[in-house]
């Protein structure tokens, strides 16, 4: 399901409608002009960065007009010698001369590569830069944060975000619910995000449910449960429950007045209420005499019914260790009882997972099939920013460049296009950055480039298959491409880190990827840098 973009026009900084009537002022407002997006390093101490935001950056600019309300509310804001023109300029704006070309959107990245390349009006593409950063910066970031942490977890967990309650705000909780997605987990506890994105959706009980039972005299008002076959007559499901009870606490030796019954009570309730759903966290009192023990009972209780529980959910504690007495247990209830698929009943865990809890998890042995990810996915505390940039490198068709003192700051001048090129093994190798009017490299041929690292290194590299990264996404005023599904943005999300070499994607010291310009590009920021130098120290 595809939703209008929730960025306003007015969602920029102060100082792009200062410029933006400069540029106006100056007569410059036709001025044709080139921004590029990209970041300057890779996140988290990774190589690799998976792009996001694409789509809401779409929704953003083809729906981008200024209301009257708004241009009301800038002339009350503006320096009162702005002159009325400007407001009308303002009123009129759209993005019909507006052309976005961009990295497909779930694709792998790299630093220096532009994922954005936006070329139109000056102050325009000066208004857009604002939102465009917001869009794409804490998208990205979140989508490899995901994606690092499915790295971590391994493909065989199942990965559950449940971020919301921490997460900065409630725009920041439903990106992250659709980015972490997109970046390798399986579900969200998120139901406005499960509206929006079609991401499937998770829940079981708080603690707060099961405390809020006293005694079993609480569900024996409505104390009866119809088995899953039609037809049967409802069953005295709570006295069932009690029933098993008292066998399983034999089996597992554990002395029934051990358990509490009013968290038999609340499993109770809820097994009646989701019958064909039940899931039960165990930690509430203890784990081992009492959680686990009331949740047999009644799984067993449901299985005489006709019906399967889903898994039960830990919150505290060595989750490891209590992973391996749990499946225990189910076993011995399997082999006792003689219910095979009660030894299979998945494990569910939370509590402040980090990405190094899930590499600790993947070295040890456990019995954790789910995990339940919060504050360290949705908040990125190891990294709050991805650091995107919205740069200017061309107007009126001729290059434009930053210079500094800050040599990592120092821009790329030229409309540029950006080949990726593949190696035998079929995994991407080094990202070329080119102006656009070179020929593409073809496969098989040897081409000599210079790469971006700081070491002033030349390179010839031979590449098996070459592909252009950027596409044409919107254009004369409409989308060029039909928008994809979160679904299908989350399937290429997941083949193109797939396509990526492992030692790019080690989470403790990584192969560096290779990003390069050709020689045509060096020689262009050669140029412009001796020409820049030159202007500077001339006499006055």
């Amino acid at each position: 399901m595809l939703r209008d973009s929730a960025v306003q026009p007015l969602l920029t900084d102060y100082y792009q409608f200062t410029m933006a009537y400069a540029y106006w002022k100056c007569g410059r407002e036709e001025r044709n002009a080139v921004f590029e997006l990209y970041f300057r390093e890779n996140p988290l101490g990774g190589e690799f960065t998976i792009f996001a935001g694409l789509q809401d950056c779409l929704l953003f600019i083809s729906k981008f007009q200024f209301t009257e309300e708004d241009v009301n509310f800038l002339q009350s804001v503006l320096p009162p010698t702005t002159e009325q023109g400007f407001y009308d300029y303002l009123r009129n704006m759209d993005t019909s001369t507006v052309t976005l070309r961009a990295v497909p959107e779930g694709s792998v990245v790299f630093s220096k590569v532009a994922m954005l390349e936006i070329e139109g009006p000056l102050p325009i593409l000066q208004i857009l830069e604002t939102p465009l950063l917001t869009l794409v910066n804490y998208a990205s970031l979140v989508a490899t944060n995901a994606a690092r942490f499915r790295l971590a977890a391994g493909p065989e967990k199942r990965l559950l975000e449940l971020g919301l309650r921490r997460a900065q705000g409630p725009d920041g909780g439903v990106s992250a619910s659709k980015y972490s997605y997109i970046g390798g987990f399986d579900g969200t506890s998120n139901v406005l995000a499960g509206k929006l994105y079609g991401i499937p959706l998770f829940g079981s009980m708080a603690h707060s449910y099961i405390a809020s039972f006293t005694s079993m005299s609480e569900v024996k008002v409505q104390q009866t449960l119809k088995p899953a076959s039609e037809g049967q007559a409802a069953v005295d499901f709570v006295s069932l429950c009690e029933m098993w009870l008292v066998r399983v606490c034999c089996l597992l030796q554990v002395p029934q007045d051990h358990t509490n019954s009013s968290e038999l009570a609340a499993f109770v309730s809820y097994a009646m209420t989701y019958p064909g759903n039940f899931i039960a966290l165990v930690d509430t009192y203890s784990v081992m005499r009492s959680g686990v023990p009331n949740f047999c009972a009644v799984s067993l209780a449901l299985h005489e019914m006709g019906y399967k529980t889903h898994g039960l959910r830990l919150d505290s504690g060595d989750l490891v260790q209590q992973s391996l007495k749990i499946r225990i247990t189910l076993q011995a209830c399997a082999k006792e009882f003689g219910v095979s698929w009660f030894s299979e009943i998945p494990i569910i865990i939370s509590n402040g997972v980090s990405e190094k809890d899930l590499i600790n998890l993947q070295n040890q042995r456990n019995e954790v099939d789910s995990i339940g990810v919060g504050t360290n996915l949705v908040t990125c505390p190891l990294q709050p920013s991805l650091g995107c940039v919205y740069k200017l490198t061309q107007v009126c068709g001729k290059p434009r460049i930053k210079l500094t003192e800050d040599r990592e700051k120092m821009t790329l001048p030229g409309k540029k296009t950006v080949c990726r090129l593949y190696g035998l093994d079929g995994s991407p190798f080094l990202d070329l950055l080119m102006l656009s009017d070179e020929p593409a490299p073809k496969a098989g041929e040897e081409i000599q480039c210079h790469a971006l690292n700081g070491k002033a290194e030349s390179l010839r590299v031979t590449a098996a298959r070459v592909e252009a990264l950027h596409r044409v996404y919107y254009q004369h005023g409409r989308l060029s491409q039909s928008l994809c599904t979160t679904s299908e943005i989350k399937r290429h999300a997941l083949n193109s880190l797939n396509n990526l070499h492992p030692k790019h994607k080690h989470l403790q010291n990584p192969v560096p990827y290779q990003v390069a310009m050709s020689l045509k590009l060096r020689d262009l920021l050669n140029d412009l840098t001796k020409e820049s130098k030159t202007i500077a120290h001339s006499p006055e």
